[in-house]
């Protein structure tokens, strides 16, 4: 039997094939363009994303680097891991994120943008909607470690 030699072509596709599957993509930029393409703002989830699993059926989990706090039009905090439902304008049933309201942290049980061109996205807090401006969320957020005073003007104890 003989071999045929492998054409100069097909190995340089070959090549370009592995380096555009093993180039280095960061999590919170690929995790920016699905959210974007889910009708939803890029900067939902911190800068601090590690990685994120979506599944078949919709379910998101974002790890993040550590727990951490940011700030939108008030204090959130994010877990290390944060799950939720994932839909065309909403994310459902999320579990690992809580915003500060009148001095008790709440959790946030989803978030929703019906209408794009009203330039509102809702938070559902549990006991109360709370509609905010999508030009919040344009980039996502500088999160602190828990622990560290920040420039928030708080400080958390572990």
């Amino acid at each position: 039997m003989s071999q045929t030699p492998i054409s100069s072509l097909t190995l340089f596709l070959h090549l370009l094939l592995l380096v555009l599957v093993f180039q280095p993509r960061t999590a919170t930029s690929s995790l920016h363009n699905l959210l974007q393409s889910q009708g939803l703002p890029g900067g939902l989830f911190p800068d601090t994303v590690k990685s994120y699993d979506l599944d078949h059926l919709g379910r998101l989990e974002v790890h993040l680097e550590w727990p951490c706090f940011s700030k939108f039009e008030t204090r959130v905090y994010y877990e290390s891991v944060v799950r939720a439902n994932l839909t065309f304008g909403g994310l459902h049933g999320l579990e690992g994120l809580s915003q500060e309201e009148l001095f008790l942290w709440l959790p946030v049980k989803g978030i929703t943008v019906n209408d794009p061109s009203s330039g509102l996205i809702l938070f559902d807090i549990g006991v109360a909607h709370k509609q905010l401006s999508l030009s919040l969320f344009e980039d996502p957020p500088v999160c602190k470690p828990q622990g560290m005073r920040t420039k928030m003007g708080f400080q958390v104890q572990r």
